[in-house]
């Protein structure tokens, strides 16, 4: 009896131990839950043209001779809850806003959830001048387009499938930011020397244990090293900075474009690939020092909203070279395109359609209030320059306007723009 007792006893003292250890690993299990109640996932796929095909930026009937480093698509998906975002880097020159249409449509085809709504699926693109041709007007001449239907198609599905990978790949996360300015020595206004904004942000999405999940960089340059000297395929200093950033980091690394109209370019005393290298380099090195001294955002929440409008053209080439074909998009008086606001936790992003000036930068992150600000241009579409109305001036004596005001859907767009942000970011959450 004693002996049995003993072992009930012995029996009994290992239930509650077990059930002590237990409870004390539920604990911890509820406490990083209530501490990664916000999840983040990220993917990337080369989307490389082949050899041959018509290149993005400068003269048009420029072909690709070879292939010096990847193209990408990149895409990181972010929740809270029942909120659900999805952000898209391409390196490409610009894609119009029917092939953003077409991602998301591709995207909701191959993820079965409700919960992920095309809008909130953010496509942009960095503006590299050694891509394919994806919006029709670098063809062999001035009637023919340059898009590759093949690759498009490729390159849209590609996308979609980056999205779901990341959607897919979603865990626990924490964020994190750091700001800076970067690029005196080699990115300049080459129309308003005085007018650029330097500002260099960073987001960062990190797993529960610290790994990195994807770096988010936000800086405005045009990725021309190379444009009108090179004919290999390459993703320019914005491909050199993913390179050397991924020596360094883990996860993905995923470049946006700020406000480079008007004409913020890099310093081209030399093009070659060498010096492209180096300043994307230079770029990664900074991103890492400020990454040392990151801050974790307080907050965690997903705000969102857009507006779908028609914007105005009033520049007769678009409206002449939608109806031949060379664009494929309606085009005439006005031309339906989108805008974006959306903020993850202290930080806000904003995205404009096109090439806008440094000053429609400075004007959204004063419409902002404090944290990360984040002016994503190309953002969901591009339409050219969208310039400020004293480029059109007959008498302006602004550096190549008369180039930017022939690549530009016209006068109107510019403050109709200023109109859009003011009301996207302003009105209340």
């Amino acid at each position: 009896m004693i002996r049995y007792l003993g072992i009930k006893i012995f029996g009994a003292a290992v239930i509650i131990f077990l059930g002590l250890l237990l409870g004390c690993d539920a604990k911890v299990k509820d406490t990083d839950t209530a501490k990664s109640e916000f999840w983040a996932g990220a993917s990337s796929e080369s989307i490389n043209p082949d050899v041959g095909m018509f290149i993005a930026g400068d003269k048009p009937n420029r072909r690709f001779t070879g292939i010096h480093d990847s193209l990408y698509a990149k895409a990181v998906v972010v929740r809270k809850d029942n909120e659900i975002l999805a952000l898209v880097t391409l390196d490409c020159i610009g894609l119009l806003y029917p092939d953003t249409q077409r991602i998301r449509k591709k995207t909701l085809e191959i993820i079965n959830d409700t919960l992920i709504k095309p809008e909130r699926i953010i496509v942009t693109s960095n503006h590299v001048h050694s891509g394919p041709d994806v919006v029709g007007i670098w063809g062999p001449n001035q009637l023919e387009s340059g898009v590759d239907s093949v690759y498009m198609n490729r390159m849209i599905e590609a996308t979609a499938m980056q999205v779901k990978k990341a959607f897919e790949s979603m865990k626990p996360a924490n964020i994190f930011s750091a700001s800076g300015e970067f690029g005196e020595e080699w990115v300049s206004n080459i129309c308003e020397p005085e007018e650029i904004d330097r500002a260099l942000e960073v987001i960062q999405f990190s797993d529960i244990s610290g790994r990195s999940i994807a770096t988010l960089t936000n800086f405005a340059c045009h990725p021309t090293f190379y444009d009108a000297v090179q004919n290999e395929v390459s993703a320019d200093y914005v491909g050199a900075y993913y390179e050397d950033l991924s020596k360094s980091m883990e996860g993905e690394h995923m470049f946006f474009q700020g406000a480079i109209g008007g004409w913020v370019q890099p310093l081209k005393e030399d093009q070659s690939f060498e010096v492209g290298q180096k300043r994307g380099e230079e770029l990664s090195k900074e991103v890492q020092r400020l990454l040392k001294e990151k801050q974790e955002l307080v907050h965690n929440d997903i705000d969102f909203r857009n507006e779908v409008f028609e914007l105005p053209v009033s520049n007769p080439g678009w409206a002449q070279l939608s109806a031949a074909g060379v664009i494929k998009r309606d085009i005439s008086s006005t031309t339906k395109t989108e805008m974006a606001w959306f903020k993850i936790g202290e930080a806000q992003f904003i995205t404009h359609p096109g090439e806008t000036p440094p000053a429609f930068s400075f004007a959204s992150k004063n419409f902002m209030d404090k944290g990360p600000k984040f002016v994503i241009g190309l953002g969901l579409d591009a339409m050219g320059y969208i310039l400020k109305p004293e480029y059109f001036d007959p008498e302006s004596s602004l550096p190549h306007a008369e180039y930017l005001t022939r690549m530009s859907p016209g006068r109107e767009a510019g403050p109709l723009i200023l109109e859009k942000i003011e009301k996207l970011i302003a009105q209340p959450e």
